[in-house]
């Protein structure tokens, strides 16, 4: 979760405990859970009202999509969800090796 592991999140659990105390902590954790379940409705919420507000048309709109690292994705490198994973997969090169070159594409 968000690149942490297990040694992270405890450090931070017994930094919040020092901090806030054993009495004080769990009623934080309610209101944070609140506030992340708030969030996510009010983001559901403007998902719906967008394809609403939108018509029949863009219903079935994956807003993902539209995400320029998507499009780039799919249409200039040619990779889709049908496409193998080993496809998908940059390749490291070795030591010495000279990336390939598109004599074209300068």
């Amino acid at each position: 979760m968000f690149g942490m592991g297990v040694p992270e999140i405890g450090l931070i659990l017994v930094v919040a405990l020092l901090v806030f105390g054993p009495e004080k902590l769990p009623g934080i954790a309610k209101q944070a859970a609140g506030f992340v379940r708030t969030v996510r409705q009010m983001a559901e919420n403007a998902k719906n009202d967008l394809g609403r507000e939108m018509g029949e048309d863009f219903s079935d709109l994956d807003l993902r999509s539209l995400d320029p690292r998507e499009i780039v994705r799919r249409n200039i490198l040619d990779v889709d969800d049908t496409t193998p994973a080993a496809v998908k997969e940059t390749r490291i090169l070795r030591p010495g090796e000279k990336p390939p070159f598109d004599p074209e594409a300068t």
